[in-house]
């Protein structure tokens, strides 16, 4: 089992950065794919990004695509998502989420561990 605890997240102006933080406990860390997700008020949770167990093989959500990087640190049993150019759209809460299985999907359902979220807000 896997426990995630996310971080970084807060009030950003349109345009603006944030590097959010997810923490993961537990040593085989490096054998899960992660993941992204955001729930924006009065909206179902989406996908963001997902990150492959190496780091080499990521994917995107088309409305990030250019703007979000994901990556993960094994040795740190950290994963990152690097956020630029927000826009208000971008209002969310963030979770983390961390999959068993080998492969990367889109999909909530496939996914079997979820940290709290970090709420990111921006202006317009």
């Amino acid at each position: 089992q896997v426990q995630l605890v996310e971080s970084g997240g807060g009030l950003v102006q349109a345009g603006g950065s944030l590097r959010l933080s997810c923490a993961a406990s537990g040593r085989t860390f490096s054998s899960y794919t992660m993941g992204w997700f955001r729930q924006a008020p009065g909206k179902e949770r989406e996908f963001v990004a997902s990150v492959g167990r190496s780091g080499r093989h990521t994917n995107y959500a088309d409305s990030v695509k250019g703007r979000f990087t994901i990556s993960r640190d094994n040795a740190e049993n950290m994963v990152y998502l690097e956020t630029n150019n927000l826009e208000p759209e971008d209002t969310a809460v963030y979770y983390c989420a961390a999959r068993r299985s080998l492969g990367e999907t889109v999909y909530i359902r496939d996914y079997d561990y979820w940290g709290q979220g970090t709420l990111v807000t921006v202006s317009s």
